[in-house]
């Protein structure tokens, strides 16, 4: 459609189109959804498809789902119920497999290995905790790790989610003495991304790298990449990209 901005100008990139399933880029920084007029990777992505096809009105978007505010990555969306809720189902039976890349504070060892904990949603905060295995709201929390770099204050992670809980990742690495670059609400020191005035638009250095799921409609597997985005030039390792 004639005029339509490309797609960068939109606050995303289009990473992954088949049908009614998409993948876009998301930026660190913006809520995946949120209230009425409250910017968001949704608000925006219906901007552009109403753009692209000439809509005036409405349109539909399922987010099967969800990006914390601060971490960017791949993320799924969808053009109708029908493949959102597909999307959704695969979700809840934890056959979409996630790779994860983040920065964190220390060195980790050994240089892989598993972390199992119990974890809760703080009450009446916007964040969350380990708990003790016998916590009544206590849920299991498990992550696989792999150490891809390491340096002297800082450690490169690809991290495996078999769990998908509130600021997992965040919670875990925090807890064990590692929080994540950028991520002050779990005791981060280090700064990450670009200086904004408003604190709930900073960056913190965990990115959704990878997903992998099977298309809702046509049932074929799909994996997509999400490269890195330009706040992690200076902190990434030779090679990463």
């Amino acid at each position: 459609m004639t005029g339509v901005p490309t797609l960068p100008e939109w606050g995303f990139e289009l990473i992954y189109e088949e049908g009614p399933c998409f993948a876009v880029l998301k930026p660190g920084g913006v809520l995946t959804q949120g209230p009425p007029g409250v910017d968001s990777i949704e608000l925006r992505f219906k901007r552009f498809l109403k753009a692209r096809e000439g809509k005036a009105g409405n349109v539909y978007l399922g987010v099967p789902h969800r990006l914390d505010r601060p971490v960017s990555g791949v993320l799924l969306l969808a053009r109708h119920v029908r493949a959102a809720r597909r999307l959704a189902e695969q979700f809840e039976g934890r056959t979409v497999r996630k790779t994860y890349w983040a920065i964190v504070e220390g060195r980790v060892s050994p240089s892989e290995g598993v972390w199992s904990d119990f974890h809760r949603k703080t009450p009446g905060e916007p964040k969350a905790e380990l708990v003790p295995e016998d916590h009544p709201e206590g849920k299991p929390a498990v992550l696989r790790y792999r150490v891809l770099h390491c340096e002297a204050r800082r450690s490169w992670l690809e991290i495996e989610l078999e769990t998908g809980r509130t600021h997992q990742i965040r919670v875990q690495a925090a807890a064990r003495g590692h929080p994540i670059l950028g991520d002050a609400l779990y005791g981060a020191t280090s700064l990450f991304g670009p200086e904004t005035v408003d604190e709930r638009q900073r960056w913190i250095a965990l990115h959704a790298r990878f997903i992998a799921f099977k298309h809702p409609m046509t049932r074929e597997p799909v994996s997509v990449t999400a490269p890195l985005l330009p706040p992690w030039s200076g902190v990434a390792p030779p090679g990463a990209g």
